[in-house]
């Protein structure tokens, strides 16, 4: 099982290391937190968009996607 393989590893580090070792897990886990609290939904947009952004792109703009 993972967990027995990530506690074994945990065995073998200094314990003068366990403090970085513990702030990469609670940051990992409370990033982890954070992504279910607020979902992505990806093509939603807030605001509205101006006439610009309907206009064709110049030539210059153009041979810069190329």
């Amino acid at each position: 099982m993972l967990i027995h393989k990530i506690y074994q590893e945990l065995q073998d580090i200094p314990e003068d290391k366990l403090a970085e070792i513990y702030d990469l897990i609670h940051y990992f886990r409370l990033g982890l937190e954070q992504e279910q609290i607020q979902p992505r939904i990806p093509g939603l947009l807030t605001g509205t968009l101006g006439d610009d952004f309907f206009e064709p792109l110049s030539e210059e703009e153009l041979q810069q996607w190329e």
